[in-house]
């Protein structure tokens, strides 16, 4: 296994699997090649035999600049439950604490109950949302009509 900076040549091998990664649904249109470019040193890739297996695209907020933001994770189905995730999550909140970030957020669909499971399991707290479905907070209509989100926040140590 080796962990390192994401590069712009990452972004073609990681689109064309991604939606593969997801079983069908359609993510690839959230992840550009800017992230790719603009974000290489807070963005991680984990490679096994030359293979991507692991991504995390993340980076600090302009706007509240003591907010670290990941933005997209995904690791080879295969893969899950190994570990990858977490390093990969370790990476992150080490790379931003040393920029000065003292809290990561993040969102999920609520669909994704493994996802909502590992930042729980991780320490993230889920932020109130607009509802509650199934004692889930959910934050409706988050990313547009119908794509509702559940928010994610963790204070680094």
């Amino acid at each position: 296994m080796e962990m390192r900076n994401v590069t712009e040549a990452d972004y073609v091998r990681v689109i064309s699997v991604i939606d593969d990664w997801w079983g069908g649904r359609m993510m690839s249109d959230l992840l550009q090649r800017l992230f790719f470019i603009h974000f290489q040193e807070t963005s991680f890739v984990i490679e096994e035999k030359g293979t991507i297996i692991g991504f995390l695209i993340g980076f600090p907020s302009q706007t509240l600049p003591k907010v670290g933001y990941i933005h997209f994770v995904g690791i080879h189905p295969k893969a899950r439950k190994e570990g990858y995730a977490r390093i990969l999550y370790e990476a992150f909140f080490e790379k931003v604490r040393e920029l000065g970030c003292e809290k990561i957020e993040c969102i999920t669909s609520p669909v994704n109950k493994g996802s909502v499971a590992f930042h729980k399991r991780i320490g993230f707290k889920i932020k109130r949302g607009t509802t509650s479905v199934n004692g889930l907070q959910i934050y409706q209509n988050y990313d547009g009509p119908g794509k509702d989100r559940v928010l994610f926040e963790k204070e680094l140590s």
